[in-house]
């Protein structure tokens, strides 16, 4: 037996093991080889007769010619190599009897069994008996699920606060265009007093502004109040043959 270390990538040791005589004979009853055929493609039945034999063989297969991708990266990815189709439509069957989801491509050496979800991912860790790797896989998994969620909380905030500034600025400009055209003291009493407090506290949110009306008011009813105020404006505008400034409010915004 010779052992030599590599010197790319983990330096890991490789161990070769020559026979002078009986190779053919230690191959064939491992099932590797068939008198007269020659080295067999496909996995034996004989060898995976049994479920734990299945999971014996897909541990072996991963571990000589298996990997799976950080996941960390943007996708999910782990494949079994194989030099030929034979070999990898055997092992697709074999992951199929665990119901992994695998499936196979043609490469440039061979072929190749891939998982791409990864809960089948980490179920397949575990059917071979790789729990370190699995916990690994599962926390940074779990970490990067967490991140993503966060980010499409803060993504939906951030949404959700332009919303509320656009319309904020909106309803000041109008405001104040009913203000300069018209008068504030020409408007019905509720929407005076909206229109004022409105144009006293431009920052306030909807549910702030409700609390500082001198009557009790929801959310609802004042969004009502606002959207009279808009109304207003709007019809004013066309009354005097000017152009809907609706939109020029979120045009400032964006400037």
């Amino acid at each position: 037996m010779l052992v030599s270390r590599k010197m790319r990538l983990k330096k890991n040791n490789v161990y070769v093991v020559r026979l002078r005589r009986g190779a053919e004979a230690l191959l064939e009853e491992m099932h590797l080889y068939s008198d007269g055929r020659g080295m067999r493609s496909d996995v034996p039945a004989e060898v995976v007769s049994r479920p734990c034999c299945r999971r014996a063989y897909l541990r072996g297969a991963f571990l000589a010619s298996g990997s799976v991708n950080d996941p960390d990266s943007n996708s999910y990815h782990l494949e079994l190599a194989s030099k030929s189709k034979a070999h990898a439509e055997s092992l697709w069957e074999l992951a199929q009897d665990f119901d992994l989801r695998a499936k196979v491509a043609e490469r440039k050496r061979g072929s190749v069994v891939y998982i791409k979800e990864g809960d089948k991912i980490i179920e397949f860790l575990g059917l071979i008996g790789a729990h370190q790797a699995l916990l690994r896989f599962e926390d940074v998994r779990i970490v990067k699920g967490m991140r993503n969620q966060v980010n499409r909380l803060v993504n939906c905030e951030t949404a959700n606060l332009n919303k509320t500034i656009l319309a904020a600025v909106r309803q000041l400009d109008n405001i104040r265009f009913l203000d300069a055209e018209l008068g504030l003291e020409r408007l019905p009493q509720k929407l005076r007093t909206v229109a004022q407090k409105r144009l006293q506290f431009p920052d306030l949110t909807l549910q702030e502004l409700a609390e500082v009306l001198p009557e009790p008011v929801s959310k609802s009813g004042l969004n009502h109040r606002l959207r009279k105020l808009d109304e207003w404006a709007r019809r004013l505008r066309v009354e005097r043959g000017l152009p809907d400034d609706a939109t020029s409010a979120q045009a400032k915004v964006y400037k």
